[in-house]
């Protein structure tokens, strides 16, 4: 049932993408680079937790799927960032070449920045909601967790960690606590926000919109430590990506300091919280549960 759900929801969140960037006026070659960098495929998890909460919550239609378009927007231009030679220099990306690989650094770049303003521009127009207070609680909603203090901040901290800034260029060595705000922040804080989106769009109150965010938190956190395991336990053929480039590049991870008996223990913890937190939305808010076990258990 959820993957049908996934795979309908990934359909109509493409459908948006590819009518967003259809670029008749942009220049051609910045075209290409956003549309290579976003209508690569994946599961479109982010966008699916907008529209599934919304529905949760009673809210439906174009809309809040094109609400959906603008965080995948956000995660597309966050992962060509994040693959560019003076970041994490990666070759693969959903089992094809980054975009600087496939383009240039440069226009990975602009496409990034391209990708992160549409963005925006797509949570201002009224088709996403009628009520311009529900569009500037979007607005504002994306755009802390995109920011410093969250994908963006967490992505500094992520590159201190490794030692880029330090005289010896040595990785630090992370605690516990400092590798989950990393992650809370770099992963999680996008997570959080998609969830968040769709309560704001259900017209959720102010302590369903509290839990609904708890819940976000706990998938965010659970996304990133199964990325970590898939990172030690899965292949490159599975994941679309180099697998084993964490442990090569001695990032901290949960994984690295719990071993991975006790990062499944902590998956299953948090799935658990992820439950209580949609204890009061009942039945209701069944794919939110089945999603929080989706994510944890998943193999890509």
């Amino acid at each position: 049932m959820l993957a049908e759900a996934l795979a309908a929801n990934a359909a109509a969140v493409e459908a948006v993408l590819v009518d967003l960037l259809d670029g008749a006026h942009w220049p051609p070659r910045l075209t290409e680079a956003m549309r290579h960098g976003t209508l690569a495929g994946g599961k479109r998890l982010r966008p699916f937790l907008v529209v599934e909460t919304a529905r949760m919550l009673g809210r439906e239609g174009p809309g809040v799927v094109k609400a959906g378009a603008a965080v995948e927007l956000i995660h597309s231009y966050s992962l060509i960032h994040d693959d560019l030679p003076a970041m994490d220099n990666d070759a693969l990306r959903r089992g094809r070449p980054t975009v600087h690989r496939a383009f240039d650094v440069a226009t990975a770049i602009l496409a990034g920045d391209a990708l992160l303003t549409l963005a925006f521009e797509v949570l201002a127009d009224p088709e996403v909601d009628d009520d311009p207070e529900r569009r500037s609680d979007l607005v504002a909603v994306l755009a802390k967790a995109a920011g410093p203090a969250g994908m963006v901040g967490g992505q500094m901290l992520d590159l201190a960690a490794e030692g880029r800034f330090a005289a010896d260029k040595r990785p630090l060595a992370l605690d516990v606590d400092q590798v989950a705000r990393l992650q809370a922040m770099k992963t999680g804080a996008l997570i959080a926000a998609a969830v968040e989106m769709g309560a704001v769009l259900g017209a959720a109150d102010r302590s369903q919109r509290v839990q609904l965010r708890h819940y976000g938190e706990a998938i965010g956190a659970a996304f990133q430590i199964a990325d970590d395991l898939l990172d030690v336990e899965g292949t490159t053929e599975a994941l679309g990506k180099a697998a084993g480039k964490d442990a090569a590049a001695g990032k901290g991870t949960l994984v690295s300091l719990w071993g991975a008996e006790r990062a499944h223990r902590r998956l299953d913890e948090l799935v658990a919280a992820a439950d209580r937190s949609l204890a009061a939305f009942g039945a209701a808010a069944d794919g939110l549960r089945r999603t929080a076990r989706f994510v944890a258990e998943r193999r890509s």
